[in-house]
């Protein structure tokens, strides 16, 4: 998947990639949809109609931003500055899990308090806390454990360590890279198991096996698919096996496989779920060359403010989806329950567009004030 990073139909000036940011602020809101168990939305998203879902869109994406970011300072400032750059992005990601962490957990308290929500109480990790609170709050720090909804953290704060040698190998050696990483992917359960992260209620995301969609990010960033060959015949042949392909996939996931899957399978990125993904992400590729995203992200310029306030939407976001999921009534079921979980969900989107419209323009204020206090000390 080759998304241009140049300016593109309304990038700023930086050289962000105005379909990057989109994406992203689109898997955002779908992130905080698919934790919404009412929700009418969800049954919409990519998991009712793929093997993959957000998750793997996320991760791709973080890895193509980490990429960027790094060859961005690294041309800038050198190759001390792009490393300690990202030392401190692994810094912010880890606070970041842990305010999330916190948020679950004191979510979960007053649900219990208030008698609201059992199945929300549960899956928020308050009880086993609660229990254990010095066991637990260890764990939580040492990434042994994680309170639902901040689970997809510390796999990144492993990932953004990594980015300083990832992205110089992909450089230099895409082939060697794409190949190591496969490698990790294909025995991802057995370094899970050496590791002690192998169970479900520890790790909700392998990150030995979940890798495969960063290095694949910053392959794309790097190496980019050339344009020379999109135009080719052989381009056009994938194009049309992909649509075959993804609709395959809709089929079998829509009328065939109608229960739920193992969770282990998106625990440790199945094959299939890679195959899809990459399936899916070709076709975008092709959108993104025709200019459709572009056209979308500006006439939905809220979204692509979410996609650019990423780590503070999903924190901020978790909590939405608790509050939304505890406020709608669950005993509303057919045509009613879908206009009530329709609502919710009207809610819970406004909410992140606004939590973003508000830290963006705050961030904005700061960044003016230096700039203001300069010209009127000039």
């Amino acid at each position: 998947m080759a998304i241009r990073h140049a300016r593109t139909g309304g990038s700023p000036a930086g050289g962000r990639s105005i379909e990057v940011d989109f994406f992203r602020g689109l898997v955002l809101i779908v992130i905080v949809l698919d934790h919404i168990p009412g929700s009418t939305l969800s049954h919409l998203m990519l998991h009712a109609y793929a093997m993959c879902d957000s998750a793997e869109v996320f991760v791709f994406l973080g890895g193509y931003a980490s990429a960027a970011a790094y060859t961005a300072v690294l041309a800038g400032r050198g190759e001390s500055a792009a490393k300690m750059r990202f030392v401190r992005r692994c810094w912010e990601i880890y606070r970041a899990y842990l305010l999330t962490a916190v948020l679950t957990l004191v979510s979960g308290a007053l649900l219990a308090l208030l008698h609201l929500n059992p199945p929300m109480v549960e899956l928020s990790g308050w009880p086993p806390f609660a229990g254990q609170p010095l066991r637990q709050a260890f764990d939580i720090a040492v990434l042994r454990r994680q309170p639902y909804l901040s689970s997809v953290l510390p796999m990144y704060v492993i990932f953004a360590l990594c980015v300083p040698f990832v992205v110089p190998l992909a450089r230099r050696a895409s082939v060697l890279a794409l190949a190591l990483s496969v490698a990790i992917w294909a025995l991802a359960r057995p370094l899970a198991s050496l590791f002690s992260i192998d169970d479900m209620s520890d790790w909700a995301f392998n990150p030995f096996a979940w890798q495969l969609m960063f290095v694949f990010g910053v392959l794309c960033r790097v190496q980019p698919v050339s344009e020379s060959f999109h135009t080719s015949r052989a381009a056009r042949w994938l194009t049309r096996a992909a649509i075959v392909a993804a609709l395959t996939f809709a089929i079998v996931k829509l009328f065939v496989l109608t229960q739920p899957l193992p969770g282990t399978l998106k625990q440790n990125l199945s094959v299939d779920r890679v195959i899809n993904f990459i399936v899916i992400a070709w076709l975008a590729a092709q959108l993104v060359r025709m200019g459709g995203i572009a056209w979308l992200a500006q006439r939905l310029p809220a979204v692509v403010t979410v996609g650019r306030t990423g780590l503070v939407c999903f924190v901020a976001g978790t909590l939405v989806s608790l509050i939304v999921d505890t406020a709608t009534p669950h005993m509303f079921h057919g045509f009613r329950g879908v206009l009530v979980g329709l609502g919710g969900d009207l809610v819970a989107i406004g909410a992140v567009l606004m939590i973003a419209r508000g830290w963006s323009g705050w961030k904005s204020q700061q960044a003016a004030a230096p700039a203001n206090n300069g010209a009127g000390a000039g």
